[in-house]
């Protein structure tokens, strides 16, 4: 029963998220980039908020701690927010849910090359060769970046790398202080939400009207994807481990890519998923999980 209640929660998180991509495309109907980032937070952060009265859970009062996780909701959640919206203008989000799942590479690099929390691998850099190859595959770089616009691929790529600067350091300066992890989460989009007010006051609608359809988007992109799925993410952690809940970056790609095409009704180029492939291969690679799979067998 324990294992059912995980899988739901597993799967909720991945379906979730890989639809992510869909719903920003939605909110855009009648936001602008920093109108769909602040909304999302917003949204989120209220969320999470109910989630923390209802448990009785209570904010951080250390600074030190506010400061950090303000560091991580700009990583985490601003920034990217801004960027994955900004291209989304532009480019499928077939191609930014392909995209995203170059956050396991990332989040390597930045654990072996820039926080030196481990010594580098083999395997590790094969994966990052691989997931970069797999990135310009799914970009058609033989095509001259398949049509899309170099600062939309600019904008993915910068998302993604500041994806992986956030859980390392977060790793670092915040897990080993027993905080609750919706406390963090909380404080995390509350911050975020207060950093983009300003922006979303100057320039958070794009002048088009809100039809029914976007406002379903930007709600579920809000309520479930910046909200409810930290609580899934974390019921699956303490339930299943760390290493089963950072599979669900292997499905939610998948799942984007499909929510794009029969949702959406966008193209998709054969190389696409081709690339997309050679993208989970690389995080398979630069993980070990092939490795571990292997000694298994």
């Amino acid at each position: 029963m324990a294992r059912r209640s995980w899988l739901w929660s597993y799967l909720a998180l991945g379906v979730t998220w890989g639809c992510s991509f869909l719903f920003i495309k939605d909110a855009l109907g009648f936001l602008a980039p920093f109108g769909v980032a602040f909304l999302r937070c917003a949204l989120g952060a209220a969320t999470l908020l109910a989630v923390s009265l209802a448990r009785r859970v209570r904010l951080p009062r250390e600074p030190a701690v506010w400061g950090h996780l303000w560091v991580v909701g700009l990583t985490l959640n601003v920034v990217p927010g801004v960027l994955f919206a900004l291209a989304e203008t532009h480019v499928t989000s077939v191609i930014a849910g392909i995209v995203n799942g170059l956050t396991p590479l990332t989040t390597l690099f930045f654990i072996v090359a820039v926080f030196r929390d481990e010594p580098v691998h083999a395997h590790q850099m094969a994966g990052l060769g691989i997931g970069l190859v797999g990135v310009l595959v799914v970009l058609g770089v033989w095509r001259g970046l398949g049509g899309n616009p170099w600062w939309a691929v600019l904008a993915l790529v910068g998302a993604v790398v500041l994806y992986g600067f956030s859980f390392p350091y977060t790793r670092r300066h915040l897990l080993g202080r027993g905080l609750s992890p919706v406390s963090m989460a909380t404080t995390q989009l509350l911050l975020a939400t207060v950093t983009l007010a300003p922006l979303f006051v100057v320039h958070g609608f794009n002048g088009r009207a809100a039809s029914p359809h976007a406002l379903v988007g930007v709600v579920a992109l809000g309520t479930l994807g910046s909200g409810l799925a930290y609580v899934w993410n974390f019921s699956v952690q303490r339930a299943a481990g760390s290493a089963v809940a950072s599979t669900v970056t292997y499905l939610t790609p998948v799942v984007a890519v499909v929510a794009g095409v029969v949702v959406l009704g966008e193209p998709l180029a054969w190389y696409e998923p081709v690339g997309g492939a050679l993208v989970l291969l690389g995080a398979a690679v630069g993980q070990g999980r092939l490795a571990r799979y292997t000694l298994r067998s």
